[in-house]
Formats: C-alpha cells, sequence, structure tokens
C-alpha cells in the first residue's frame, strides 16, 4: 500500500482529530528528562513513578514533533530520549522493548515474539517477529498419554510451550533498514536501569503475588521474591545484573548473541531440562530463526463522507481481519444511528458490537492460522473483507443474540478445515511511535500468558536475574483435528507461526494518504475488541484517543458478551440479557496505547492517550 502524499492535507475533521486547548496546554504536564541532540547518546535515568494495578485518570498528551506511548513510564522515557537525540521511530521502538524486557517482563521480553508495523512516510511494511515451533514440535505437542489436549496450565508452565523468540532479531531487520542511531546505543536505557536497579510498581507487585507458577522456577523465585516467599515490595530497587549482561552482548553483537552461543544453549538448556514438562526448543532451531517482511493487510472505511485507510497485521495475525469485518459488518447495520448515552456506548449499540462480533470471530476459528501452512479462502484473506460478504454477513443480525455464529464461506469452494475451539489467550504490551522525520509505528508485543512459561534464562550460577521465556505455542490449538478427524488450520505444526490476536493498527486519510492514528493494545483474543473500540472511538464518535481509551470494554469471542465490571449500568446489563446473551461482567484490563494527527491553535499536532487500567504513559515534544 502507497499511503505517501507531498503536501499533507489537513484533516477535515472536527471531533476526534481537532484537539481542545486544555488539551494542548496540559502538553507540558508529562515533559520528560532527556539529554540535548547530540550524536553522542547519554541516558539520563528519570525520576522513577510507582504504576498503579487498578485505575488512575489520565490527561492525555498533546506534542508537535514526536510522540511515544508504551506500557510503563521508565520505557516510554527511553524512547523519548532516543527521539530527542534524533533518533527514528524504529531506534525508540528498540530502547522502549528492551526496557519493558527489565521494567514489565510479565508481558514481552527479547524472549517473546512482536507484530510490528511500519510507516516510512511513503509504504507501510509489516515485521513478523512471531515465535515458531520447533523442528521437532508436531501435532501432538499438547496431547496427554490419553490422547486428548492437556488441561491449559499444563501445557503452559515449563520447556513445552516455549517457541523460538524472534523480537530481537526481527527489530535488528528493521532497524538495518530504518534505524538512525547504532544499534548499540538504543541498549543503554535498558542495560543503565538493569545494573542500577528501577522501583518495583504496584503493577507487578501485584501480578507477581497473585501467580501459582512462577516461584516454580529457581531463578524466577530467587528474582521476583523475597527470602521469606513474598513478593519483592512496591518501591524496592530491584536490580538484574544478568539481563544488563544479556543485553551488552546483544548490543555488541547483534541478535547472534541470543541466537547463538553460550545464551542461546542456556534457553535450550531450561526448555529441554525442566524436571517435569520439558520442550523441543533446539539450537539449530534457534540459529535458523528467520524474522518475515509480509504485507500490511489494508481495507477501506467511510465515515459519513471521509475515507480512511486503516492497516493492519496480516496473519498469522487474526487481529486487522477481524477487526475489520466488525467494523465492515457494523456498517451495514444502524450503529451509526446509535450515539453514546451519558458517555457510555448504548445497550442498542452493543448488541450490534457483540452480534458483529460473534460472526467475525466464527470466521477467525474457522479460517486463520500461519499463511506458509494454510491458504486463505477465495485465494486471498482480503475475501474475509470484501464489502459483499460482509453485507452478507450482517443480514444475520436480528434482534435477539445469536448467542453463537456460524462461520461464513466467502469463496466458492468449502474449506476443509475444522473451527478451531475456544481456547485461552493472555499477555502482551504495546507501543505507538511517530517521530520527527515523519516515521511511525505500531508494536505489539508478548510473551503470551502473565510471565510466559515461567522460564527464567541466566547463565549466571549465583541467579542474578535473567529474561522469561515466552509459552507462544499454547496459541495453537492444542487439539490437531475436531471429533470427526478434520484438521484444525491453527494446529501445531514444526516451523509454524502460531495465530495470534495481536492488532497494531495504522489510520491513513485516504485521500492525502495523511497518517492519522497509531495504535494497538495487549489482552489475548480481547486485544482486538480493545482496538476496535478505540478506533471506533476516534473515527465514528470524534473521541479524542484518551477519551475513547478511557471508553468502558465489551466483546463477544462468540459466546457470552463480556463487559468490563462496575463500568455499565444495570439497565444495560438488563437490556442485552433481554435480547437473549449471555452478558458477563469481568476484569477486562486493556493496555490501549493510541496516537492521533489532528489540529490546535492552527497548527499540526500529535495527540496521544494511555490506558488508565496500566501504567503507562504517553511523551514527546
Amino acid at each position: 500500500m502507497n499511503t505517501h502524499s507531498r503536501h499533507p492535507a489537513p484533516s477535515r475533521r472536527a471531533g476526534a482529530l481537532n484537539l481542545s486547548l486544555g488539551l494542548l496546554a496540559a502538553a507540558a504536564l508529562l515533559a520528560g528528562c532527556a539529554s540535548a541532540p547530540s550524536s553522542q547518546f547519554s541516558y539520563t535515568v528519570p525520576v522513577q513513578p510507582e504504576g498503579s494495578s487498578g485505575y488512575t485518570e489520565k490527561p492525555g498528551r498533546a506534542t508537535e514533533k514526536f510522540a511515544v506511548a508504551a506500557a510503563n513510564p521508565l520505557a516510554t522515557d527511553a524512547g523519548y530520549q532516543i527521539l530527542k537525540a534524533g533518533g527514528s521511530a524504529i531506534d525508540a521502538a528498540i530502547a522502549v522493548q528492551m526496557v519493558l524486557t527489565l521494567v514489565e517482563p510479565q508481558s514481552s521480553g527479547i524472549g517473546g515474539g512482536a507484530f510490528l508495523l511500519h510507516y516510512d512516510g511513503k509504504a507501510v511494511e509489516a515485521y513478523d517477529g512471531r515465535e515458531t515451533a520447533p523442528a521437532a514440535a508436531d501435532e501432538k505437542l499438547f496431547l496427554g498419554a490419553d490422547g486428548k489436549p492437556l488441561p491449559f496450565y499444563d501445557g503452559v508452565v515449563g520447556g513445552r510451550s516455549v517457541g523460538v523468540p524472534g523480537t530481537v532479531r526481527m527489530l535488528e531487520m528493521a532497524h538495518k533498514q530504518h534505524g538512525k542511531l547504532p544499534w548499540a546505543t538504543l541498549f543503554q536505557p535498558a542495560i543503565t536501569l538493569a545494573e542500577g536497579g528501577f522501583k518495583v510498581s504496584a503493577r507487578l507487585n501485584t501480578l507477581v503475588k497473585a501467580d501459582a507458577h512462577l516461584k516454580k522456577d529457581p531463578v524466577a523465585a530467587a528474582y521476583f521474591y523475597k527470602a521469606d516467599g513474598d513478593a519483592r515490595d512496591v518501591g524496592v530497587n530491584l536490580r538484574n545484573p544478568e539481563l544488563a549482561a544479556v543485553l551488552r552482548r546483544i548490543a555488541a553483537e547483534g541478535s547472534k548473541a541470543l541466537h547463538e552461543g553460550a545464551i542461546a544453549q542456556a534457553i535450550v538448556d531450561k526448555v529441554q531440562k525442566h524436571p517435569t514438562n520439558p520442550g523441543k526448543l533446539s539450537l539449530a532451531d534457534l540459529a535458523g530463526y528467520q524474522p518475515k517482511k509480509r504485507d500490511a493487510l489494508c481495507h477501506d472505511y467511510q465515515v459519513q463522507s471521509k475515507d480512511y485507510r486503516v492497516c493492519g497485521f496480516p496473519p498469522p495475525s487474526s487481529g486487522a481481519i477481524a477487526i475489520g469485518q466488525i467494523l465492515g459488518i457494523l456498517k451495514n447495520t444502524d450503529a451509526a444511528a446509535k450515539p453514546l448515552q451519558d458517555g457510555l456506548p448504548s445497550a442498542d449499540w452493543l448488541h450490534l458490537y457483540t452480534e458483529a462480533s460473534r460472526l467475525a470471530f466464527a470466521d477467525r476459528a474457522q479460517y486463520v492460522a500461519d499463511p506458509d501452512f494454510v491458504r486463505p479462502p477465495a485465494g486471498s484473506w482480503t475475501s474475509l473483507l470484501a464489502p459483499a460478504y460482509l453485507a452478507e454477513r450482517a443480514k444475520l443480525i436480528g434482534p435477539q443474540s445469536m448467542k453463537v455464529a456460524q462461520p461464513g464461506n466467502p469463496g466458492a469452494v468449502k474449506t476443509s478445515y475444522a473451527p478451531m475451539p475456544d481456547q485461552p489467550e493472555y499477555g502482551t504490551s504495546h507501543i505507538s511511535i511517530v517521530d520527527a522525520q515523519g516515521n511511525a509505528l505500531a508494536m505489539t508485543t508478548t510473551i503470551e500468558d502473565q510471565f510466559g512459561a515461567r522460564q527464567m534464562v541466566t547463565t549466571d550460577a549465583a541467579r542474578n536475574g535473567g529474561f522469561l521465556l515466552n509459552n507462544e505455542l499454547t496459541d495453537f490449538s492444542f487439539a490437531p483435528t475436531d471429533a470427526q478427524g478434520q484438521p484444525i488450520a491453527n494446529r501445531v505444526q514444526p516451523g509454524k507461526r502460531p495465530r495470534s490476536s495481536m492488532s497494531p493498527t495504522l489510520v491513513f486519510d485516504k485521500a492525502t494518504g495523511e497518517l492519522l492514528m497509531s495504535g494497538g493494545s495487549p489482552g489475548g483474543a480481547v486485544i482486538i475488541h480493545y482496538t476496535a473500540k478505540t478506533l471506533y472511538g476516534v473515527l465514528n464518535w470524534g473521541l479524542t484517543p484518551q477519551q475513547a481509551i478511557n471508553l468502558p470494554n465489551f466483546g463477544s469471542l462468540n459466546g457470552p458478551t463480556l463487559l468490563e465490571e462496575k463500568r455499565f449500568p444495570a439497565a444495560t446489563v438488563e437490556a442485552l440479557r433481554s435480547r437473549g446473551a449471555e452478558v458477563r461482567e469481568m476484569n477486562m484490563t486493556s493496555g490501549l496505547q493510541a496516537i492521533t494527527r489532528g489540529n490546535a491553535h492552527g497548527k499540526k499536532v500529535w495527540m496521544g492517550g494511555a490506558d488508565p487500567r496500566r501504567e503507562g504513559v504517553v511523551m514527546g515534544d
């Protein structure tokens, strides 16, 4: 897709992207500490705020030159300092990711994978750093001795679930093409913080306390817990010298330091020598891993007279397809005639949204998997986004909930795959960045479940920290076939990338090619709904990114209607139940980050938003 515009026209919209004077004035509130631009980057450790595991109101942030939004203040600040020093969006993303490995180890890191959507002012590129199944893995990986799928956490905890990490090698590929500062420079913030320590946030403390499996690993137990077995206290300074040593080697030698040699051997030993649940990962798997550059999956989206181009990540991610289907199906209903009521989505609108979600998730379960192993219906993934197909799907929405939707058939030939059974998905972090040169990115990064496979790698006999490994292989279907023996598209196969819900998204003005938005979220399968909510709020309801992120969360995975607990009136819940929906009110902890383009005081500005449900912030100049 080419979105280049030599002379970008000002956005014509007056709602979400035209910013109030008050919000612009608030821009100075989050000013960060950074060294002045120079060829010699010098990282300055900021005052370390304590994060929250609850809900903390955030003001949003307006900037003129560049912006970075990430899930932890220290990570955001690292990206800010890199941008301030003249680095590119890719440079900043690398610095952010390395700090997240240290300060948000439960969600992402060098032991996991990522999807990166990048815009260089001319075209959108999709960098696939998704983990792969080891060469020795097969479709029986998650079957027990009785031939039945293992209980979920029996598959997760240990070496069995660990896929070949891809984040570092993917970032290295992107840096070679779009980096400005030296590779090694980008590791300075994380190395400095790992050596000197960071304050344990309330969120990290809460998650460590609540986890039933982390302390089973002796390295993780020594790092995350005190001698008495309790989680390390909020505010305590936690050092990770082992991670600093690993990052120093990667900074000097590139991804080869992680994928070959002593660190690779430590990863393999951790996986293969697990005492009760060993895995298949080998040195050859690590050495042979290759990231992929794919075509972004883009579709048109019209709101009244405004035409947008929405770009997301193609399979093995299911995010762009599902979001595109939900938005496209809603366009064929009267959802546009149902505005927010008292600042909240109405029951009538939520009914339409969750029915559209059921239809999209039915198709997701039927069709989406690694495109190197599975053919798309009708020969193209865009068949699932074809306007005529979505119009037909929308006709299935009636006044009563369909409860469970069936997959559609966008092609003339019926698929030979069985739908994948529902299975848990967790984890993840999101980064959105725009730089002063017009580059932008949306990157969603993960180790899957909270603390991944609960396996911490170290080459230090003293167990002074390390990094966590992913459990990404549990994103495959545990069952390889249905009851009739029909294969499931997203079953385990050697070298295959598991299906993902990660939804990094970039939105453009179709007429001018101007970038209007970068966004995404963690949250497992519900990432799709968190991201779709934010897109709809900004594009359809005219909200700022912060206002859209603040909206209560909702969705359906083709089963019950899910509502964020204590955020909707009882009348809304009852109205949905009266339409036949099974409603579940639950904790829905998104971690949305979004940046939009707009005008204020006659100037072009970036407006950023960070999720009040997590500890992230937005920074920029």
